[in-house]
């Protein structure tokens, strides 16, 4: 009987990197009565070495025990080896092991092999072993499963991959070329995440729906960026997120969406459990008006091993807010190497020939002067990232605890403005980070795990100019800025979470997941460099100004069983979630919001209190300027729930054709019930060619955020500043204007593409189109003079518009070899073309231009360019590496602030404002460059460039765009190039 080799890679095998470890690595263990196989794995972690042995040798040696300090490798494997009638050979970072007299002499006469690997539906295997038996020869498979390797006839090639059962084949005199399948097994090795599917059988190469699996520790690397939105904005051709200015909270936590949708409609996921939201919702001219996402940012990206990103709906399989795909961030596990960088990086400020001699007189920085200084190049938002991970392991069976811990500090930017926007530039960013991933194996088939952190950031951004009170501005208190003021709104920002659970493999195959995750966002305004006018010459000029939060608890229970012997592979999984939520607004201080009298009191009874007057007797507007505080009127605290289950199946009817379907059920405290249903499939035509699509319902719970915030706030209506109050959802004032209770939204997504790989090039097609219904919008603003509520307008959220958004994703790679030394070049090109229409404006009886006029429908519509395209070609070698990308954005078309300004209530105002209001965004592309070099085995320095040629959206210096700067922050956002320098280390 042929011996089955097994390729037991206990980690991935990276047959490129460099590694410090030696067979001269002193190494300490304490292993009590574990399994050959246990004792392997904690050698693997420590030292990281790799092991080939047959399996029949995990069946034959008994548990055993080891105690050793500060011995080699060599002396470890003697004590463990050869007591058991084994030998071992050490093959660079692989150890071989055989029964005694087993190891054979290379054949005399070789010829080339060729072969490539997959799996039952016929996609290539990435990293499968494949060595000659009874050899130390071997290769593995490059990312189209193809391998090349010197055998001779009657050779027998080993094939074997974690998952799947080994094969063993014959070489013969007729054949130089094999396509080799490999079956799934029922055992999996560790904890694998692929999102969209609960088979841990399943790679992201099997799945029916498009996953981009992204390196992001390799992309930080070699790009200089240091956020996780703006890695992503580059990285995944459907993802957008540019920095904000203007646009109060926006300005902190960056909106980001998936596929043109809102940043509420893409879920994320922390190691596959969900993570909670910012409790920041946009209000003001941002893309996401209206909308609360998820701060990706507040998660370092040192502490990331990959980020698998979802594209296509999945409501039905992890619930809400699945409608445009899911984000899970795998963190890192990596134990016994510590990790680290130092990043400094500073934008540009020149922002091209031409424009001071047409605009100079009308551009301004904060001082009041003109930026644009002829030849002069200058470089501010001075960025210094340190980032540090280091994993040890626990116990003596593979348990590990991996941290990151990571600092930035980012200071503003400031681009050409107009007098009343001086400070138009992205804030300023002081953040620290900590987080950690464990897991401890209790036995063979039962796992505790954890992980969490802490997120800190304090940030600084400009709002809008005050003119002095000189030029007629009573905003301003003379004594204190007597040449008007620029206030700078800034925040404390605290994101925690933390979650633990257990995993455990039952008797008949059944695998358990019980976890809990708790996260809670807390959002804390003070605005600095500010007055209250009708305070005077008392005003205080710093203020804190209150804020928000938003907690959610998840408890959730799975089960998840592999049936290899149904058909090809069938995998059954169900389970429950119940969530519970939190959302606050508290109170700033009393001169944050407060509008005093002529004798300095707050005023409570307007009946009786008269506000305080300028000189010309107009009354002195209250509360902070810039932004105004939280009172108790404002306060909330409101709680929820939701209970859901799931049911979720995948079935290979044969070894080419997957087939896969989710059923969800949630109930909702607040609005009631949810039913939502997935089908999809995948069928291989050939060894190149597959089919895959899919169809789904989905539904975005309204967030507690959406129903209960309100504000009362000055706002610019029809040219004056206008006292405006955005209620609540409850709220008298919003069912006096017919508007209900928020319902949820809900959706139906088709999904239909393509995938080839033919050698060394891949390629994946998917067309979608995604219809939501009911979306929630924040609506413009309504007189509210008549109601009585201290405000002359006022705004809601309500199930305002009806979109359709339909598009393509394309991604092309190519890798050509350059020798055998592992250099090679990448050729790569991702793309997203999308479009997304307003089919219908649930406006009511209410009039449409008030309601959700063009201004509003520009930014919904513009979540995302119309299409962006990312070119990429890399050079890798052993010492040296170098990157090229090109990023093309199309044409971006907005409404600018004469909307707000001058309102239109009729076709005809409407019209007319089209014709002066509109401003396009021309299509632009941004160029990046980096260089790296290994100075050491240890040491890597890296420097670059983004944006090297300083592209910006195209001016549009008519005074009125949104964010009050000389462009609105759409493509590649307007901070301009930006130049790095890293030096990476590991040890």
């Amino acid at each position: 009987m042929k011996l089955m080799v097994v390729f037991l890679m206990l980690t991935f095998l990276d047959v490129t990197a460099n590694t410090a470890y030696t067979q001269n690595t002193k190494l300490t263990l304490s292993i009590e009565k574990q399994s050959f196989r246990k004792i392997l794995k904690t050698i693997r972690k420590k030292s990281e070495f790799n092991f080939v042995f047959e399996s029949n040798v995990l069946r034959e040696i008994p548990e055993m025990s080891i105690d050793v300090v500060d011995a080699t490798i060599t002396d470890i494997l003697d004590e463990l080896i050869v007591p058991h009638g084994l030998e071992y050979e050490i093959d660079d970072r692989t150890i071989i092991i055989r029964k005694a007299g087993n190891f054979l002499n290379q054949p005399v006469e070789l010829r080339s092999i060729q072969g490539k690997i997959t799996d039952q539906s016929g996609d290539p295997v990435f990293g499968a072993s494949v060595v000659i038996k009874g050899t130390t020869r071997g290769v593995v498979t490059d990312a189209n499963g193809s391998f090349s390797i010197e055998a001779n006839t009657g050779d027998e090639l080993v094939v074997s991959y974690v998952g799947y059962i080994t094969e063993t084949i014959a070489i013969t005199d007729s054949q130089d070329n094999y396509t080799i399948v490999l079956k799934q097994s029922v055992e999996s090795l560790g904890t694998v995440y692929v999102v969209g599917s609960r088979n841990e059988n399943r790679s992201e190469i099997d799945t029916p729906v498009p996953i981009d699996v992204i390196d992001i520790a390799g992309i930080a690397e070699t790009t200089g960026k240091v956020e996780i939105n703006q890695i992503l904005q580059y990285a995944a051709p459907s993802f957008n997120a540019t920095k904000q200015s203007g646009s109060d909270g926006a300005d902190h936590i960056d909106p980001a969406s998936l596929r043109g949708l809102g940043p509420d409609q893409t879920l994320v996921l922390i190691n596959g459990k969900r993570r909670h939201q910012s409790s920041l919702v946009n209000v003001f001219g941002t893309r996401g008006r209206g909308n609360s996402g998820t701060d990706l940012n507040a998660i370092p990206a040192a502490a990331i091993k990959r980020i698998e990103v979802l594209r296509d709906g999945a409501s039905a399989q992890y619930g809400s807010d699945a409608i445009a795909g899911v984000i899970n961030i795998v963190l890192k596990d990596k134990t016994d190497e510590i990790n680290g960088s130092i990043t400094y990086g500073a934008y540009s400020t020149a922002i091209g020939e031409g424009y001071e001699e047409e605009y100079g007189d009308a551009l301004f920085n904060i001082e009041g002067k003109q930026r644009i200084d002829g030849e002069e190049k200058s470089f501010d938002g001075n960025t210094v990232k340190v980032d540090l991970n280091y994993g040890i392991n626990i116990g003596s069976n593979g348990g590990f605890a991996n941290f990151t811990t990571e600092y930035l500090t980012k200071d503003r930017t400031l681009r050409p403005g107009f007098s009343w926007r001086k400070g138009y530039g992205s804030a300023a960013v002081d953040g620290f980070n900590f987080i950690v991933n464990s897991a401890v194996p209790i036995d063979e088939n039962t796992e505790i795990y954890a992980f969490g952190g802490r997120n800190f950031r304090d940030t600084d951004a400009y709002a809008f100019s005050r003119s002095s009170f000189a030029d007629g501005d009573n905003r301003s208190v003379p004594s204190l800025y007597p040449n008007g003021f620029t206030p700078r709104i800034t925040s404390n920002i605290t994101d925690v979470s933390a979650s633990a659970g257990i995993r455990h493999t039952l008797s008949n195959g059944w695998r358990v997941d019980f976890n809990n995750t708790y996260g809670k966002n807390n959002f804390h305004y003070f605005i600095k460099g500010s007055n209250n006018a009708s305070l005077g010459d008392a005003s205080p000029t710093v203020f804190d100004a209150g804020g928000h939060s938003l907690a959610q608890n998840t408890t959730g229970l799975d089960f998840s069983k592999y049936y290899d012997e149904i058909g090809s592979g069938f995998n059954l999984a169900f389970g429950l979630e119940f969530r519970t939520e939190n959302f606050t607004i508290f109170a700033g201080e009393e001169a944050s919001y407060a509008i005093y009298d002529q004798n300095g009191i707050a005023i409570t009874n307007p009946a009786n209190q008269t506000p305080a007057v300028d000189s010309n007797n107009d009354p002195l507007p209250g509360g902070s300027q810039g932004f105004p505080g939280y009172s108790p009127a404002n306060e909330v605290d409101r709680n929820r729930t939701n209970l859901g289950m799931y049911v979720d199946a995948e079935i290979n009817p044969s070894a080419a054709w997957l087939i896969g379907g989710a059923l969800r059920y949630e109930n909702y405290s607040d609005f009631g019930e949810t039913f939502n249903f997935k089908l999809a499939s995948r069928y291989k035509i050939n060894e190149y060619l597959s089919f895959r699509g899919s169809v789904s319902s989905g539904f975005r719970a309204p967030s507690l955020t959406q129903i209960h915030y309100n504000l009362l706030f000055n706002n610019i209506v029809a040219g004056t500043s206008l006292r405006t109050l955005l209620a609540s959802n409850t709220s008298t004032v919003t069912k006096a204007f017919g508007i209900g209770p928020l319902q949820e939204e809900t959706a139906f997504n088709g999904s239909l593409g393509f995938t080839l790989n033919v050698g060394d090039f891949s390629a994946t097609v998917d067309a979608y189109s995604i219809s939501v219904d009911d979306r929630i919008i924040l609506t413009d603003n309504f007189d509210a003079t008549s109601l009585g509520v201290g405000a002359e307008a006022a705004q809601f959220f309500a199930n305002g518009v009806d979109t359709k958004t339909t598009g393509l994703d394309i991604v092309l790679n190519y890798k050509l070899m350059l020798g055998a030394d592992d250099d090679h070049i990448l050729f790569g090109i991702a793309g997203n073309v999308n479009d997304t229409e307003i089919e219908n404006i649930n406006n009511r009886n209410l009039n449409v231009y008030t309601f959700f006029g063009p201004f509003s429908q520009a930014y919904l519509e513009a979540a995302a360019p119309d299409y962006k395209f990312v070119f990429n070609a890399g050079y890798a070698g052993s010492k040296f590496d170098a990157m090229i990308s090109a990023t093309l954005f199309s044409e971006v078309i907005l409404q600018d602030f004469q909307w707000v300004d001058s309102p239109a209530t009729n076709s005809a105002e409407a019209n007319a404002l089209l014709a002066v209001a509109t401003d396009t965004y021309e299509g632009a592309a941004t160029i990046d460059v980096s260089l790296s070099y290994s100075m050491t085995e240890n040491l890597k320095l890296t420097v670059g460039g983004n944006n090297i040629f300083n592209t910006y959206p195209t001016p549009q210096f008519d005074g009125w765009t949104d964010q009050g700067g000389f462009n609105d922050s759409v493509q590649m956002g307007s901070d301009g190039a930006y130049f790095f320098g890293r030096i990476g280390f590991n040890f």
